[in-house]
């Protein structure tokens, strides 16, 4: 087993920012990645992936009109383990509502997109990976555009997301592309186990990014820790920096 690289307070928006290679990587245009005639299909491991991930990218889909299938593959009750105030009874409820609201937020309307729970329990998609990629085939067409975080992301629900999704697509002839939410956290400008020669930048406009920024904010209980428990919130603002920046990276 890897040992857990999502510790520390991880490398510096500062670093990010200066970063020659991050600077120079080539732009691509939504209507490109997902032509006239496909359904975008983002698969987030948890609730907030989506948003976290490609909240820029899901505005740009609106606002063109694709079609939007949304599979969320857990339902996030690992992220508060022994806290009375977010016990996984109230998070079981709690994060899909929150991601209800952030879509809303970001004007992407969860009741006109369509929205699969898998239900897979937090933290242990590994052991259910060949099940994740089945429930993925029997739901994926041939003309989809597959959203889905970077197997190598850096944690275990991340990365088995990222092989299912691949796997589940090669099978039924879509396309599919990833997306690094938690790299941004344990790599290092120039990292070599990072892909960049498949990275490409989406633009987003100030307007968009203060979209994401407000959805963001829905996540009350990943913004939220519990001293009595020990617990940090998930999202400290340092986390939430480095994923609010004026563009997302996808990995081709």
């Amino acid at each position: 087993m890897k040992a857990n690289p999502i510790v520390g307070n991880g490398t510096s928006l500062q670093a990010w920012q200066a970063c020659p290679l991050l600077a120079r990587l080539p732009h691509i245009a939504v209507d490109h990645l997902v032509p006239t005639g496909a359904r975008a299909v983002i698969v987030a491991p948890h609730p907030d992936d989506e948003v976290l991930g490609c909240g820029g990218l899901l505005q740009h889909l609106v606002a063109l009109g694709r079609p939007l299938l949304l599979i969320s593959v857990t339902d996030g009750t690992a992220s508060h383990p022994g806290s009375r105030r977010w016990p996984v009874s109230r998070l079981r409820s709690e994060r899909p509502r929150e991601s209800a609201e952030a879509l809303r937020r970001l004007a992407a309307d969860p009741t006109r997109m369509e929205w699969l729970r898998v239900g897979l329990a937090d933290s242990q998609v590994p052991a259910a990976q060949a099940q994740l990629q089945a429930f993925l085939q029997a739901h994926l067409q041939p003309t989809d555009v597959v959203f889905a975080t970077w197997s190598e992301d850096g944690h275990c629900d991340h990365d088995a997301v990222g092989h299912a999704s691949r796997a589940a697509a090669e099978a039924v002839g879509a396309c599919v592309h990833e997306l690094p939410i938690w790299t941004w956290h344990w790599a290092s400008p120039q990292d070599p186990r990072v892909p960049w020669q498949r990275a490409r930048k989406i633009t987003l406009s100030p307007a968009m990014l203060a979209r994401k920024r407000d959805a963001v904010l829905a996540f009350t209980s990943q913004l939220e820790g519990d001293a009595k428990a020990g617990l940090a919130p998930v999202l400290p603002p340092d986390v939430m920096e480095r994923l609010l920046q004026p563009f997302e990276v996808v990995f081709l």
